[in-house]
């Protein structure tokens, strides 16, 4: 944000933090019919396109990618076990590590979910030119605040 002349103010509405959290819950709000669907809450959707994306990967990883802590990590990999989408093992060559493994359930999921990106996409009302500029100045915004 530039810096401004005036006395900030402390106006809800003029709030960015507010404007980002109601954004998010809006969009979290939007993604929920088509999930539903999927039956997969949005971390779970988040957790499955990193998978989608990447193949096995060690819960240490997937809680970087998704900027969340082991403890946030557990329940919600033990609910996709549960649903028999993912499973976890031992890494072979280090024990202490679990690799995260897309069983042939979560596998199939995918093509089950790629209306989901074209579908909020359009729920969305913006150009294909205003995500990308929208979704870079957030990133800018999240390194800062990391």
């Amino acid at each position: 944000m530039s810096e401004q002349t005036t006395k900030p103010s402390l106006s809800l509405d003029d709030q960015l933090c507010f404007a980002l959290y109601a954004a998010s819950r809006a969009v979290t709000s939007a993604y929920r019919p088509l999930l539903d669907e999927l039956g997969i809450t949005y971390p779970q959707y988040l957790v499955m396109l990193v998978l989608w994306e990447r193949g096995s990967v060690p819960v240490k990883e997937l809680a970087r990618a998704l900027h969340l802590d082991y403890g946030t990590m557990s329940p919600l990999l033990k609910r996709l076990e549960t649903s028999g989408l993912v499973r976890r093992e031992r890494r072979p060559d280090d024990e202490r590590s679990v690799l995260v493994v897309l069983t042939d359930k979560g596998e199939a999921l995918r093509q089950d979910a790629e209306c989901v990106p074209q579908s909020m996409g359009r729920a969305f009302g913006v150009t294909v030119e205003e995500a990308i500029a929208l979704r870079e100045k957030l990133r800018e915004i999240a390194d800062r605040m990391s």
